[in-house]
């Protein structure tokens, strides 16, 4: 007996459905969309890879900032540190840049007359502050005029005259002055 052969039952004509111009566009988009689809299959494929590469250069610079992080977070001190020394170098420098103090205050204790009492001075921004009591009003106009007379300072004003409160024999006064040489090192800078 014979084998069976089997036949491939084709139901287009090949021939006639080749030539016909319906089966030239059928067979052009067929296998062009084939490629399309093996295209597309490798476009997403590549994609799919490189989220791998972009997940691990995500996980360095994670790594990395949290890196910088630690290290600005560690410096933090040392710059709170570094800045309050240099408002205490900046506040030295002015006061040495300044006429010495100690100089305006001997002056003004050698101009005092005998009957007056300091009972405070201040001086800030050029501006010398004295508040003081007497006994007698001569002597006010007497330390007034020491004062005036001093080439270090201008502007002596007495202000603030009041008797004391425990005692009315005291006279308690104010007087300003401006510093000259605290005026033209500000003018200067």
């Amino acid at each position: 007996m014979p084998a069976n052969k089997r036949n491939k039952i084709n139901l287009l004509p090949q021939e006639e459905f080749e030539t016909s111009t319906f089966g030239r566009i059928l067979k052009w988009a067929l296998s062009s969309f084939r490629i399309m689809v093996i295209v597309t299959e490798l476009v997403v494929m590549g994609a799919f890879l490189s989220r791998f590469w972009l997940d691990a250069k995500n996980s360095d610079l994670n790594d990395e900032l949290n890196t910088s992080k630690a290290q600005v977070s560690a410096y933090s001190d040392v710059e709170s540190t570094i800045i309050s020394n240099q408002k205490r170098l900046s506040i030295a420098k002015s006061l040495y840049t300044q006429k010495n103090i100690s100089e305006i205050i001997e002056k003004i204790s050698k101009s005092i007359p005998s009957d007056i009492s300091l009972n405070s001075i201040s001086i800030s921004e050029g501006v010398l502050t004295l508040k003081a009591s007497s006994l007698s009003e001569r002597s006010i106009m007497q330390f007034l005029v020491n004062l005036d007379s001093d080439e270090d300072l201008s502007d002596v004003n007495l202000s603030q005259v009041s008797s004391g409160v425990d005692n009315s024999y005291i006279t308690i006064f104010t007087i300003t002055a401006n510093v000259k040489s605290f005026t033209t090192q500000k003018g200067a800078k």
